[in-house]
């Protein structure tokens, strides 16, 4: 069993330079946008009910996390995970990054943002938790933040589906990274932040297991998607046969 799954994971990866195509026309997932820049003037509204512009509060590195307070599944994970990595991390947050949490559901109220604060951040400390932001806004704010990141959502009666990752940018709002998943390691995000300071971006091999596997909200994991997987190697082996086929044709053509 785990040489399969070892052979499987190998075919993902392997096949990773052709999924840029099927992450950019997928409905739901993300579409990165490394080096692009946020609009630094939204303006949202924090868990104490203020409001305030995206770019007043990114003066340094900053981990974004997009989630909605009554998701079902696996924003509580997300963040579970993201208090887990501030913890263990050796970077101080507030002096060597922040990190902005926001809502995509326009229902969601400053009031919701204190209550899910709170649980999350217990584990950090008053003190750190003054630079972990809740924020919640309007549907026009909350399509342009999601738009300028590449995260896609969709609407599934009064829940939403959606992808699960960190989106990390620099001082000046610029895309720097990706972090994917539910969990992070310490590393990671060091090395994403330190990467965000200088304004240097890097693409992430993380953003291939997306695809390739599937959130799993009763065991709370990730399954490997075996359908997704042959699929994509089908239409890859395919295309190579009759390409070579053509080839063939041409060449007893030309005889």
């Amino acid at each position: 069993m785990k040489k399969l799954l070892s052979t499987l994971l190998f075919i993902c990866l392997f096949l990773a330079p052709s999924f840029s195509q099927i992450f950019s026309e997928q409905e739901i997932g993300i579409v990165e946008h490394l080096n692009d820049t946020i609009p630094m003037d939204l303006v949202f509204f924090n868990e104490k009910n203020e409001q305030v512009r995206l770019g007043d509060l990114i003066d340094g590195p900053t981990v974004l996390a997009f989630v909605y307070f009554n998701c079902p599944s696996i924003c509580n994970p997300l963040q579970e995970g993201l208090a887990e990595v501030i913890e263990k991390t050796d970077l101080e947050l507030g002096k060597d990054y922040k990190v902005i949490t926001i809502s995509f559901d326009y229902r969601d109220t400053p009031d919701q943002a204190v209550k899910k604060k709170r649980n999350f951040t217990t584990k950090i400390g008053d003190e750190k938790a003054r630079y972990w932001y809740y924020l919640t806004g309007d549907s026009a704010t909350i399509a342009k933040i999601l738009g300028s990141v590449g995260y896609k959502i969709k609407v599934a009666g009064l829940d939403y589906i959606h992808p699960s990752a960190l989106v990390v940018v620099s001082p000046k709002g610029k895309i720097t990274r990706y972090l994917y998943g539910l969990r992070f390691m310490p590393f990671d995000l060091k090395m994403a932040v330190i990467e965000a300071q200088k304004g240097l971006s890097r693409p992430t091999v993380n953003r291939i297991l997306e695809y390739c596997f599937t959130y799993e909200p009763e065991g709370r994991k990730y399954g490997l998607q075996v359908t997704k997987i042959v699929g994509t190697l089908t239409i890859f082996i395919l295309g190579i046969f009759f390409l070579i086929l053509v080839l063939r044709r041409k060449k007893q053509a030309n005889k």
